[in-house]
């Protein structure tokens, strides 16, 4: 018998239940196939205008900067004017997202974009967030090749596209709109819930942006 069967024998014994109990095999089931819903706080619950205006106030407090653009084409000339703005290089590193690729990036000349995984090495770094959390300002990112996990953290300046439709009230509706997206049991390797840049107080307990990853964090709301 080895450890993982002498562990669930024991299990088993405390719960009085049996290896081919059917009866709880289906309970389990049917509790995994229809989960129940927790308390939502009600502050998230409002129309799509008002769950915008609230994930750009949230996103402020926490340090973000936020933009709002018309349309997905408007997202490259955002990009290198808060480039210019903060005097930093016309370079940026990105997925392969097609939602970011499908920007008209040859409409800025100047501006150098590369794409796969960060090494480190790059100063800005853009992504194209899966949903947002309106009552905490929160963006969700998935991993893939079409926005890699390295972009979130490695990069000085984190710059996030979210599209306004994918704002949603609450962690939980966010959660339910990547079940949805990919489907059972192809849900993505890694969800990161980013709240504005990084930072730490345990010098002196103090604030200190960029401790463990971006030291800025801009978002791009993409419609009205």
């Amino acid at each position: 018998m080895s450890a993982r069967e002498a562990i669930l024998k024991k299990v088993r014994g405390a719960l009085n239940a049996s290896a081919g109990d059917a009866e709880r095999a289906a309970a389990v089931g049917e509790r995994l196939a229809k989960a129940p819903k927790g308390i939502i706080p009600a502050r998230g619950q409002l129309p799509r205008a008002g769950r915008i205006e609230l994930f750009c106030t949230m996103a402020k407090k926490l340090s973000a900067t936020v933009e709002r653009v018309d349309g997905k084409d408007a997202v490259p000339k955002a990009v290198a004017a808060y480039l210019r703005q903060r005097n930093l290089p016309a370079a940026l590193r990105m997925g392969e997202d097609d939602r970011l690729t499908g920007m008209p990036w040859d409409s800025e000349r100047s501006l150098q974009v590369k794409y796969g995984p960060s090494d480190g090495n790059d100063e800005v770094g853009l992504a194209h967030a899966t949903a947002a959390v309106a009552e905490t300002g929160t963006l969700v990112m998935t991993s893939g090749n079409g926005n890699p996990t390295s972009i979130n953290f490695l990069p000085e300046h984190h710059l996030v596209v979210v599209d306004a439709d994918d704002i949603d009230g609450d962690l939980e509706a966010a959660l339910g709109r990547i079940r949805t997206g990919y489907g059972k049991g192809k849900m993505p390797r890694t969800v990161n819930l980013i709240s504005g840049p990084s930072r730490s107080a345990d010098i002196e307990q103090k604030i200190i942006l960029g401790a463990h990853g971006p030291r800025a964090l801009h978002v791009i709301v993409v419609g009205e």
